[in-house]
Formats: structure tokens, sequence, C-alpha cells
């Protein structure tokens, strides 16, 4: 069994220290654009197949969280077992669906990012899987808490969102194909993103759900990649198309 090496205010400072690093990461990506998807580059060096990249990235944080929670997975609550299934069911997906059904034959990845992903998700892994091996405890009452309620309410709204937006940009391409198109219909008419805007919702529900700090970590670095991304992503359609509409919004409707 692996001690106990971390205190409780250690991993605090820990975390907080995260979290001013996810702030300087967000004003980062506001101005230099992540170079991957639309947005790729050679200049960023060597670059793999981009469903391998997503596939590797993704899966790195399910491998850290359960190499952490693995000595003590028979001491988890239901709670915390709860908690830890709503996590590995977004990186499922994302680790071996999402990928193989893009429709981008012949696209990279820079190395770069995947290492940044890698990194990401290890210390989002670690984070958690910490958190839950350490430091939970839910008792059965947390399922009747208003938290809880709200927050898995919350979760599976914004990943309906994020699911359903990730099968129609799937869909507007043929297998084969690569060329970009604009985007039409549902909350594509309000926002560029609504993809991104239902991951941002699913990751604030499990913030509220869980009710703990590196929960609420995840969702401010999920903020921090995703705004400036969405913002990317809303400018480069403007000017890739003359005709996009102009009342659409990046991120958020009628916000953002």
């Amino acid at each position: 069994m692996i001690a106990l090496i971390i205190s409780y205010s250690s991993y605090r400072i820990f975390l907080y220290a995260w979290i001013v690093l996810a702030v300087i990461i967000f004003l980062l990506l506001l101005r230099v654009t992540a170079p991957y998807g639309r947005h790729a580059s050679e200049k960023w060096g060597p670059a793999i197949n981009n469903r391998l990249g997503w596939a590797i990235m993704e899966f790195t944080v399910l491998m850290m969280l359960f190499v952490i929670i693995f000595p003590f997975m028979h001491s988890l609550s239901a709670a915390s077992w709860a908690m830890i299934g709503l996590f590995c069911l977004h990186y499922l997906n994302r680790t071996f669906v999402f990928p193989f059904r893009l429709h981008t034959k012949g696209k990279k990845m820079p190395l770069l990012v995947v290492g940044s992903g890698i990194f990401f998700n290890l210390v989002n892994g670690f984070s958690l899987g910490y958190y839950f091996a350490h430091f939970a405890h839910h008792d059965l009452a947390w399922f009747t808490d208003a938290r809880f309620i709200i927050g898995v309410i919350v979760f599976f709204t914004g990943m309906f969102i994020n699911w359903k937006a990730d099968d129609m940009l799937i869909h507007l391409r043929k297998p084969n194909e690569t060329h970009y198109v604009i985007p039409k219909n549902w909350l594509f008419e309000y926002i560029s993103c609504p993809n991104l805007f239902g991951e941002l919702i699913e990751w604030l529900g499990f913030a509220i759900l869980c009710w703990n700090l590196p929960a609420l970590c995840f969702f401010i670095w999920t903020a921090a990649n995703l705004i400036p991304r969405a913002i990317a992503h809303h400018a480069w359609y403007k000017n890739k198309f003359s005709d996009y509409p102009d009342q659409r919004y990046a991120l958020i409707p009628f916000v953002v």
C-alpha cells in the first residue's frame, strides 16, 4: 500500500499553485493559439496522427487516476466511485470513441501539443486520484445532497450538448473529406463552439457534484483552455467565411 506522503495542507498549496498556473496559461492562450486542429502549423515541430495524439493524451488521465487509487479501491465510498465513474465516462469517450469518429484523414498533431496534454492530464489525474485515495469522505447521504443532485443534472446536460455538437461537427464532412464548412442549426445558430460550451458546463457540474478543490481546479483549467480556444475558432470562422453569421458569439450565447 502506498503511504500518505503529502499532507492535506501541502496538497492544497499544490492545487492553489496549479490554479495560478491556469490563469497564466489562460492569458497566454489569449495571445497564442494552441497549434492543433484547424490551427495546426508545421512550425511547431514534429507531429503525429491526430487520432493517435488524442487517444494518447486522453488515456493518460485514466491511467494516472487508477494508478493512484488502485491500492485504496477497497476503501472508497459509493459516492466517490460515482464521481470517479462520471469522470471516467467522459474520458472513455474521449480516448476510445471520439478520436476514431473524426473525419480528419491525414491530419497531424504536433508532439508539443501531445506532450502538453499528457502533462496536464497527469497532474489532473494525480490531483483527483490523490484526493479520492486520501481525503474524500462522502457517505451515502451525499447522493441526496442538493449539490450532488444539481451537479449531476448540470454534468449530463453539458455532456449531452458536448456529444451532440461533436456529432454534428463530425457529420459535416464525409469520411474522406477534410474541408471546413459553416455549421448550422441548433446551438450553432447562437455560438460557434457548442461542443466546447457543453464541455465547460459538464465540468462545472462535476465541480458542483464533487464539491472539492481538485474538481474546482479541473473546471478552472477547462475554462482556461476552452475559452481562448473558442475565441480563436470564432475568429477563424469569421476570417475564412465572408458570409459567417454576425449574430453568433464564440462560446456563451449573448456573452462571449
